[in-house]
């Protein structure tokens, strides 16, 4: 089995007890996800199966949109109501006006903290095992850009906001940062992830679903619409088998072949070395 299923993932669960889950229902541990969920966030979950695998790095690439609510008031170690409180803080509940004028000034790009209990790594070891063992450690930063982000509800102790965003975009780091500049603590209570690229919420399945066979697994063509798609004869096939850097006819950088029987054979984008041809990145098929 090869191709792409999207979970709607419920709380209380890791991103890998899904997985796991999601392997001993189809017998097959060639499982993978494309965007790590914390326990306490909902929402799209998108799964790579067998030869999916190999596309993951596409997959995680996608922009993304979240439903995230907001506790004001606290401050905790993971930036969620889950952890340790910090801090807490009276605080003058800021306006609508202001509330909605802050969330703007987050659209564009910017450099972004990551959490502290977060899986990046640095020096070999994933952030959280530093902040389990109480271990100093200087927290990486990265580029991250919001695309468009908008005040869903208010009241007086919480809000609700949407955010599309680009990969690597910690919400958390960014309720933390709103937070910052309203001078006001900032804890995440809720987070709900209702799209992924072309995977939408409204799309996704259960895991109640998937158990009771009620699901539809995406074919990898049908994912990859960025890529022109070529069905090829036996005799290029054979060549794309092989893994041969071909003539680029197809004016066009990215190429998905497909072969006569309609399975996908490999990804080719331009040869960074000559223009004119173009090299697999993604070989679905070995030589026969």
């Amino acid at each position: 089995m090869n191709g792409l299923l999207v979970i709607n993932k419920e709380k209380n669960l890791t991103s890998r007890d899904v997985v796991n889950i999601v392997c001993k229902k189809l017998n097959t541990k060639k499982v993978g996800h494309t965007g790590t969920l914390d326990p306490i966030a909902t929402g799209v979950l998108v799964l790579a199966i067998g030869n999916a695998l190999k596309i993951v790095d596409e997959i995680t690439h996608e922009q993304k949109e979240y439903i995230a609510t907001v506790r004001m008031g606290i401050e905790t170690d993971t930036l969620d109501v889950t952890g340790n409180i910090l801090k807490e803080q009276k605080f003058d509940r800021p306006s609508k006006e202001v509330l909605k004028k802050t969330l703007k000034t987050f659209i564009g790009k910017s450099i972004q903290e990551v959490p502290l209990y977060s899986a990046v790594k640095v020096n070999g070891k994933r952030l959280y095992e530093y902040a389990r063992n109480n271990i100093s450690v200087e927290l990486p930063k990265r580029e991250i850009e919001i695309f468009n982000i908008e005040l869903l509800e208010y009241n007086r102790y919480e809000f609700t906001f949407k955010a599309f965003v680009s990969k690597g975009t910690y919400i958390r780091s960014l309720i933390r940062d709103i937070g910052n500049k309203l001078n006001i603590l900032c804890s995440m209570k809720e987070l709900k992830r209702t799209k992924q690229g072309m995977f939408n919420i409204e799309d996704s399945y259960t895991l109640e679903d998937v158990l009771n066979n009620n699901y539809k697994i995406i074919s990898m063509i049908d994912y990859l619409n960025n890529y022109e798609k070529v069905i090829v004869d036996l005799f290029l096939e054979k060549k794309i088998r092989n893994g041969r850097i071909l003539e680029n006819r197809y004016k066009t950088s990215k190429i998905a072949f497909i072969n006569q029987k309609k399975e996908l054979l490999a990804l080719y984008k331009t040869f960074e070395k000559d223009n004119s041809k173009i090299k697999p990145c993604k070989v679905f098929v070995n030589n026969k």
